[in-house]
């Protein structure tokens, strides 16, 4: 028995952020841990798409900018988008 995948409708929709820091990946989601806890951090749908680029649920943004301001390394949120081709250019 195969599973159905989901609707588009039931699907988080997501946001991409391009992330301008000398922070490593480890170090990114440390910031991410500390601030939000292990439960925030699951709701996140945290997903590194490149070095630059991460992906996260829709709703958390502002935790996640929060989360950066309050980390001691610099971890600068540059842009925001629903589509992840607007970054690259």
């Amino acid at each position: 028995m195969t599973e159905k995948s989901l609707k588009p409708s039931m699907r988080e929709n997501k946001r991409y952020l391009l992330v301008e820091t000398e922070a490593s990946r480890k170090e990114i989601e440390e910031a991410l841990l500390t601030f939000l806890g292990i439960l925030g951090f699951s709701k996140l749908g945290f997903k590194f798409m490149s070095d630059k680029i991460i992906a996260i649920n829709r709703e958390e943004v502002d935790k996640v900018r929060a989360a950066f301001a309050a980390y001691g390394k610099l971890i600068k949120v540059k842009k925001v988008s629903g589509g992840i081709s607007k970054l690259k250019n």
